[in-house]
């Protein structure tokens, strides 16, 4: 069981501002606590299956955020963007507030999964090479894929600014421009610049799995939802992992 803590520092832990205005919040009438209306924000609040509500809006509280993300077309996923907005810009400002960080990016004409949480040891272990964590991308192609081509996917491609081959784990060819490919690691604009080099071109791309956790049919575009602890053991990690 978690330690109760503070009324302010719960609000401050989830991103709702400074302590000095997660205190006004309180003093305001604007935060209930599982329902019930708080008075002080020094009272002492046990953590475990918290739901809080401020300013109208129901909150879980969350000692690490773990979040998946349905990505659009035409956002990029970074703070400082360049030519498009961010998919910072789609989340609510109290994830943002408290630190949430991509798990590894997609490009902005990529759409699909991203994992996002402001647990640095988390976003490691997620990125690292050694993990050889897969990743399905649907790619739809320019012309009709051949069997060559696949073959030369799972056989082994040279990229231009690299001497060492790079596979694809897995190929499900779905359709004539379809196909589905597992790739474990995470090389500059990879998968376009592998289907360039057998000859193909992406004319779309998106990404619907990240180890054997799949995207929910259930999360519309531009929309999040809470990782709990079976998502987090389907990506080859737990929340014991990361205390």
């Amino acid at each position: 069981m978690a330690k109760p803590l503070t009324l302010e520092k719960i609000l401050f832990s989830q991103g709702f501002g400074t302590r000095r205005y997660c205190s006004d919040l309180v003093y305001a009438e604007l935060v209930k606590v599982n329902g019930v209306l708080a008075e002080d924000p020094d009272e002492k609040v046990p953590t475990d299956n918290l739901t809080l509500n401020v300013d109208g809006e129901d909150w879980e509280y969350h000692e690490k955020a773990y979040v998946a993300f349905n990505k659009p077309i035409g956002y990029e996923c970074s703070h400082k963007t360049s030519h498009h907005p961010s998919i910072y810009g789609l989340l609510p400002q109290p994830l943002v507030e408290r630190g949430i960080q991509c798990v590894g990016r997609l490009d902005y004409d990529t759409t699909g999964l991203i994992l996002m949480s402001d647990d640095g040891q988390f976003i490691h272990k997620m990125t690292t090479p050694k993990k050889n964590i897969g990743k399905i991308y649907d790619i739809t192609t320019a012309e009709d894929l051949t069997t060559a081509q696949i073959e030369h996917l799972l056989n082994g491609v040279v990229l231009d600014d690299d001497p060492k081959p790079c596979f694809a784990k897995a190929c499900v060819q779905q359709s004539e421009r379809l196909l589905s490919m597992t790739i474990v690691e995470g090389r500059y604009h990879q998968v376009k610049r592998m289907m360039a080099a057998v000859g193909n071109h992406v004319a779309g791309l998106h990404r619907s799995s990240i180890g054997a956790y799949t995207m929910p049919s259930d999360l519309p575009e531009g929309e999040w939802r809470w990782l709990y602890a079976d998502d987090l053991k389907q990506l080859g990690t737990s929340i014991q992992d990361q205390t």
